[in-house]
């Protein structure tokens, strides 16, 4: 059974201001096998671009369009790893041993994705089960696409003038190691 779910709200990034109607509230949970966080997209859902269903499959470029996305790391260590939830059910997952250097693909498995829609909400929750032991740092956050194609950038934290979900500075929720 997991911990007791923390919950947060993403903020737009200054410069990428997007639709001023929308929310996008994190609940993430942890257990000794998995991490699973639950994004719900609130608003003015017609006014966005929201990838249709498709099938589960890896796929690169995700954060191109509306995509919410996941980074792991632990407390004092440079390596980490970046995950890719697309609304269309897509996927994917990467390692890197520093501040965006020596990026592969990340062999874990499919994370189980479920997604729920109506006229004013998108609730996507994802699972990860590859995650190290310990205390983790967490960057949560979202691209969303209007329906003219714009982007917003959406985080917990903004650590710079640009948008920039890999700088470590924006990896601002702990979580702590569960233990059977």
């Amino acid at each position: 059974m997991p911990r007791a779910t923390q919950a947060v709200a993403l903020v737009p990034h200054p410069a990428t201001p997007g639709a001023a109607a929308l929310s996008i509230l994190v609940q993430v949970a942890r257990d000794p096998a998995t991490l699973s966080v639950r994004y719900v997209l609130a608003g003015d859902l017609e006014r966005l671009s929201i990838p249709p269903r498709a099938a589960p499959t890896r796929r690169d470029g995700l954060w191109r369009h509306t995509c919410f996305e996941l980074f792991v790391g632990a407390p004092g260590l440079p390596a980490y790893q970046e995950f890719n939830f697309s609304p269309s059910g897509e996927w994917a997952a990467y390692r890197f041993s520093g501040y965006r250097e020596g990026a592969e693909p990340l062999d874990c498995g499919a994370p189980a994705i479920d997604r729920r829609q109506d006229a004013r909400e998108l609730t996507l929750d994802a699972a990860v089960a590859c995650l190290a032991g310990g205390a983790l740092r967490l960057g949560l956050s979202a691209v969303v696409e209007d329906e003219d194609g714009g982007l917003s950038y959406w985080a917990l934290r903004h650590a710079g003038a640009r948008p920039d979900f890999h700088d470590a500075r924006s990896f601002a929720l702990e979580v702590d190691e569960v233990r059977h």
